[in-house]
């Protein structure tokens, strides 16, 4: 089509370039990880820029009036930590034979293992457009002559149109809660077999043994001082999960001023002071599970707080689901089945695409086979009882 063609590819160095409204209109209100106000409060904290090795070049489209038809989060990384799909053995194996692995493209929300949009595209847009921001990536990084570009966690529908560009595809699993029309959590939990029940039940009474309290939080009733003792319940996490923190003290703060009312902080308080927190954020059907953190040893509070809490609110919320963050099978005695995550990937180096392309046709096998195994441990009663 003749419009398509005079479509305008740009390279941002920053998000704050790019009107927050216009941004939006092609992100949507579905998912808050892609807002302008989530991704800005990123990079205006400083948790993402080049000296993390975050290194934002977000691609946009305009139409010929200037109007944004399209827009990519997209980052330059001369690392791969903070992207929950791992290349580490990639990287490994392409440097080993004589190759320069990093920088790399990455198309992302930072930090987030959270399955949304990546091709942002606005409504009334060219139908074009995804696919014309996918290959401006696949452009970009020619241009950059970098090694390999990334899309993770992009939906269902980018995975397949990615894969028809000639991006090789990959697969993962998380673990989710889906909402069936419960009214309450004793709903949920009639729908369990009888010990998986009882094995909640209890979890739930001892969790909140020696006079614990828990506060599910959410817009205004989160104040400062919640924020302080979350960040240090997440610096403690952090410093021993991964050595170092990936968000700053100020990321929290703009988060709070910029989504408060996508926010929900479940904390946990005992003789009046503070022990642990759950951070989540709200989007139009879902509830993300994002950060955890505590000082103590607490039985069964991590479960009660980022799991039961969770479901507690997406019922009276009438959320469809709870993503609980990556990785975790003990998820699955606690309601939360295996579902399927994805990401893309372009390789620069012929022969070296053809390996990986091997590996990933059989790890996609590996985890269609791990699913279908996890799913026979399924907590919910059978059909034929």
């Amino acid at each position: 089509m003749d419009g398509d063609r005079e479509l305008r590819i740009e390279v941002h160095p920053r998000i704050a370039d790019l009107p927050s409204a216009a941004w939006d209109a092609c992100a949507g209100p579905d998912n808050p990880f892609v807002s302008h106000a989530f991704l800005s409060a990123l990079e205006d904290s400083g948790s993402v820029a080049a000296r993390t090795g975050w290194q934002p070049q977000h691609l946009a489209i305009r139409e010929p009036d200037g109007a944004l038809a399209g827009v990519v989060p997209l980052y330059l990384k001369s690392h791969s930590y903070g992207e929950y799909v791992f290349d580490h053995g990639w990287a490994d194996a392409y440097e080993r034979a004589g190759g320069t692995y990093y920088p790399k493209l990455q198309c992302a929300v930072p930090f987030t293992p959270v399955t949304g949009s990546r091709l942002l595209v606005r409504p009334g847009a060219s139908p074009h457009t995804a696919e014309a921001l996918a290959s401006g990536m696949v452009e970009l990084a020619r241009q950059l002559k970098v090694s390999s570009l990334h899309v993770t966690f992009p939906t269902e529908a980018e995975w397949r149109l990615m894969g028809d560009l000639g991006f090789l595809r990959r697969t993962g699993q998380q673990f989710h809660w889906e909402n069936r029309g419960y009214q309450s959590f004793e709903d949920f939990l009639a729908a369990l077999n009888s010990r998986k029940r009882k094995s909640i039940r209890k979890e739930r009474r001892e969790a909140l043994e020696g006079g614990i309290e828990i506060h599910t939080l959410n817009g205004t009733a989160i104040e400062p001082q919640h924020w302080d003792a979350f960040y240090d319940f997440y610096l403690s996490t952090s410093d021993r999960k991964w050595g170092s923190a990936y968000l700053n003290r100020e990321f929290f703060n703009l988060l709070g001023e910029r989504l408060a009312d996508k926010v929900v902080l479940v904390m946990a308080e005992q003789a009046g002071r503070l022990v642990a927190g759950a951070l989540n954020l709200m989007g139009s059907d879902t509830l993300y599970g994002r950060n955890w953190g505590c000082h103590g040893d607490f039985k069964f509070l991590h479960f009660e707080a980022c799991y039961y809490r969770a479901i507690d609110f997406a019922i009276d919320r009438g959320l469809a689901r709870v993503e609980a963050g990556a990785q975790g099978t003990h998820k699955i005695q606690r309601g939360y089945l295996p579902s399927p995550t994805y990401s893309a990937h372009w390789i620069r180096d012929p022969g070296f695409a053809r390996a990986i392309a091997d590996f990933l046709d059989r790890e996609r096998r590996m985890i269609d086979r791990e699913m279908d195994g996890l799913a026979e441990m399924s907590p919910f009663k059978r059909e034929a009882e």
